[in-house]
């Protein structure tokens, strides 16, 4: 495998030395270096390259910008940000490189030190040598429809721990597409498509028939685990949408007080009323409902005390590094408290390390799930992960 090739934009020449040099003692490195922006969209035009390491504070050019030009490009390196700026200046600058669609792998305060620098190198590392989402030269409805019937899209289970104890208590239901052709497909290769050919609701009905079966499997070797289901909200346009749910589950042996449904706001109804009303029904209908993503997005507190929500999901984005960011943690601490005051589950989502793990528990998180519990896995897997749990030295 070739070196890795990487761009630092640093206007400060002892600073790109010391970066460079730094570099230089972790691995052999392709290093190129701009001192502004300007100079670093022309080198990102000769060529592509694995990471840019860029500072915030920058004449002419600033680093935001130099963000935002970044992602008009063909192709996007994974970025790093650093800056003496507060960390609060590094958590925009990286939102507003996440909601361009930019990868950023690291955010690192100024004076930059090799172990923040080795921290980067290893998830730049980890990136690479992961299989990349399979990009498809196009989706078009019929293959979607194909994958649909051929049930070709299957539900796999990510597990919820519970702090207490260490034990998975929950599962969330997420979407692969077993490809005849590509393998194991992730749903941001297909799930702009499926949206785009309005199939979304095709979906949901296949994802729930797949959960229930799986809970019925396990029921049967005496794991009794509620699973939660993503559900656009848009879908809640339909006035009838909880009574087919509710007639489907019922139908299919399932039981509403085992199925919680996490509205997502990847899209919102017509009237936002049809979106209270929607939420109100499922509810006295038994299902759970879980206020998705929060701290992200349109979530709000006026949402969260006025819906009958019956879990708090936090977004990974206040998860990510929240054991160094002091202000991270306090937000934290403040939301999990609400949460609870409210008598909600509070799930943390994209929990990826044990000192994350750590903070969570600290401040009585209630659930945790992420790539440090497990990732995604098929029914067979997910019993197997049941059949051998327990407290695991992490917890």
């Amino acid at each position: 495998m070739k070196a890795c090739s990487i761009l630092i934009v640093e206007d400060h020449p002892f600073q790109l030395m010391y970066l460079q040099n730094l570099f230089s003692e972790l691995g052999d490195f392709h290093v190129d270096c701009a001192q502004d922006g300007v100079q670093a969209l022309t080198c990102l035009q000769r060529r592509d390259y694995d990471l840019v390491l860029t500072d915030l504070l920058m004449p002419g050019m600033d680093g935001v910008q130099f963000i935002q030009n970044l992602a008009t490009l063909r192709s996007r390196p994974a970025l790093a940000i650093m800056s003496a700026a507060s960390r609060r200046m590094l958590m925009a600058a990286s939102l507003v490189a996440r909601n361009l669609e930019v990868n950023v792998i690291g955010l690192i305060s100024k004076p930059v030190r090799a172990n923040a620098l080795r921290d980067l190198i290893s998830k730049l590392m980890l990136l690479r040598d992961s299989t990349p989402p399979t990009q498809l030269a196009s989706i078009d409805r019929q293959s979607l429809l194909n994958a649909l019937h051929n049930v070709e899209l299957q539900a796999w289970f990510q597990p919820k721990k519970a702090l207490a104890n260490g034990r998975i208590v929950a599962a969330e239901a997420l979407v692969r597409w077993i490809h005849p052709e590509h393998g194991v497909l992730l749903p941001g290769v297909f799930l702009p498509a499926l949206s785009l050919f309005n199939l979304e609701e095709r979906l949901l009905w296949l994802m729930l028939e797949q959960g229930m079966q799986a809970q019925a499997r396990w029921a049967k070797q005496g794991y009794d685990i509620p699973v939660s289901f993503n559900l656009p909200t848009h879908l809640l346009n339909s006035d009838d949408l909880p009574d087919r749910i509710h007639a489907f589950v019922l139908e299919h042996n399932g039981v509403p007080g085992k199925i919680l449904f996490e509205l997502m706001e990847c899209s919102t109804p017509q009237q936002i009323s049809s979106f209270y009303a929607g939420a109100c029904r499922l509810r006295i209908k038994g299902f759970g409902l879980s206020q998705d993503d929060f701290g992200k997005g349109y979530s709000s507190y006026i949402n969260l005390v006025s819906t009958p929500f019956t879990e708090l999901k936090i977004d990974r984005a206040l998860v990510r590094g929240c054991n160094e960011n002091e202000e991270l943690a306090q937000a934290l601490t403040s939301i999990v408290g609400l949460g609870r005051q409210l008598g909600l589950t509070v799930v943390a989502e994209g929990v990826e390390t044990a000192q994350e793990l750590a903070l969570l528990r600290k401040i009585n998180c209630t659930l945790v799930q992420g790539f440090l519990i497990s990732h995604a896995v098929s029914s067979d897997l997910f019993l197997q992960l049941l059949a051998h749990d327990g407290p695991a030295s992490v917890f």
